[in-house]
């Protein structure tokens, strides 16, 4: 399958700030098709401008991060970042999202020196190869059309990642299932070598489809009118150096959904087996009854 490489330069732009000041970033948004700004663009930018600060051989090692109010896709946001803590071989860099003289995200980053030590790791699950599973056929055109002009423009984009759903789902007409699920995933144009854009590229990436596993055995989806979507917060940890231009396979569950809210867990495999990165996070999941009011009012609301 042919696949333009521009949405790949697109999306590295994207995580390449603008440096205001010493400290001071400013980034741009972009619409994908989502309601507000894609939480993983915030994530990813995020880090880049904490990876700016630090140094001395140091990469990130985890990240914990709260959504507090809906970026808006239009206006670029400024990132403001504490140096917090420089030790003898971990940094600490706090990162404030602020759009419209208000805070929309903030979060901490570690970072660390490479260092050996004990080793171990859980076993990736046993699933078909990427070459094994077709690619996600197109919706057609008769359905397309009758879906809102956002949901069109995000199920018609030709996105930088590439995905292979192990066990494919129906996100617009959604069966119950229990809340399991494995994705193959790969960025679709080589982009270097650097570590630290291939972490902010997999911050990006681990906001796909991790809260969506949580809806699964309730039959409902971003797509279902009167459901209302939206990350609270998000967690992740780097373990082993990785590319995300290589097919890595994204394991999914949830454990609990409750009080209009879902958590969710995933964990990201090299293609051989290596457990690269885990991430969680929990999100809104609200069932309005009036569908208006579900598109009105923003979800943090």
């Amino acid at each position: 399958m042919s696949v333009s490489a521009e949405p790949v330069s697109e999306l590295v732009d994207l995580l390449t700030l603008e440096r205001l000041e010493d400290n001071l970033f400013r980034g741009q948004s972009r619409d994908i098709g989502t309601k507000y700004v894609f939480g993983g663009q915030v994530l990813g930018q995020a880090l880049s401008a904490a990876q700016t600060t630090v140094d001395n051989g140091r990469h990130v090692h985890s990240l914990h991060a709260y959504f507090l109010r809906a970026g808006d896709i239009d206006h670029p946001i400024v990132y403001d970042v504490d140096r917090t803590r420089d030790g003898g071989s971990f940094s600490v860099r706090r990162v404030t999202a602020i759009q419209h003289g208000k805070v929309i995200f903030f979060c901490a980053a570690s970072f660390q020196e490479q260092e050996s030590g004990a080793e171990h790791q859980a076993k990736m699950p046993q699933v078909p190869q990427p070459e094994e599973i077709a690619p996600s056929p197109a919706v057609a055109p008769q359905v397309l059309a009758k879906l809102p002009t956002k949901v069109q423009r995000w199920l018609q984009r030709g996105g930088p990642f590439e995905f292979r759903h192990v066990h494919p789902r129906d996100e617009l007409q959604p069966p119950r299932r229990p809340p399991f699920h494995q994705i193959w995933l790969r960025l679709n144009e080589a982009v270097g070598d650097a570590p630290e854009l291939h972490q902010a590229l997999l911050a990006y990436a681990s906001d796909f489809h991790l809260l969506g596993t949580a809806t699964f055995p309730h039959g409902i989806s971003y797509y279902t009118p009167n459901v209302q979507m939206a990350s609270l917060d998000h967690a992740l940890w780097f373990h082993r150096p990785f590319r995300v231009d290589e097919w890595m396979l994204y394991s999914l569950d949830s454990p609990s959904a409750q009080d209009s809210r879902g958590l969710a867990r995933g964990q990201f495999f090299s293609r051989d087996g290596r457990l690269i990165a885990s991430t969680a996070q929990e999100g809104l999941i609200r069932v309005v009854h009036d569908r208006a009011s579900a598109a009105a009012v923003p979800a943090k609301d």
